[in-house]
């Protein structure tokens, strides 16, 4: 059973910048962590873990709300930082899925 790389940092683009509510990210930061932990189980199947990144990113679009709310938003730099976060975690766990394809139902 393979631990994901405790030195990296997820969205730590998004936490740096006051633009983006901590909380929220902090919302986001969970979504993504739930994915780290299915794969934490040695799980192997493409199509259940591309179940699990639609499951993460359907999650991070119900939030794009709450961020409206809190005059923020889910814009570029939000994208690319919720990416970086997914790309680190394909590479880390050898995951054979597109970038593109992990986070396909994004609205952001």
């Amino acid at each position: 059973m393979k631990k994901f790389d405790q030195e990296h940092e997820l969205l730590e683009d998004m936490y740096r910048d006051d633009y983006y509510p901590k909380f929220l990210v902090d919302k986001i930061r969970s979504l993504i962590e739930n994915v780290i932990v299915y794969l934490e189980q040695s799980e192997t199947d493409l199509v259940k873990i591309q179940e699990k990144f639609d499951e993460m990113t359907l999650g991070i679009n119900d939030l794009a709300a709450e961020f409206d709310e809190n005059d923020s938003d889910l814009e570029t730099n939000a994208r690319e930082s919720i990416g970086e976060s997914v790309r680190h975690i394909l590479n880390w766990f050898d995951i054979d899925i597109d970038i593109e394809e992990a986070i396909r139902e994004r609205e952001w």
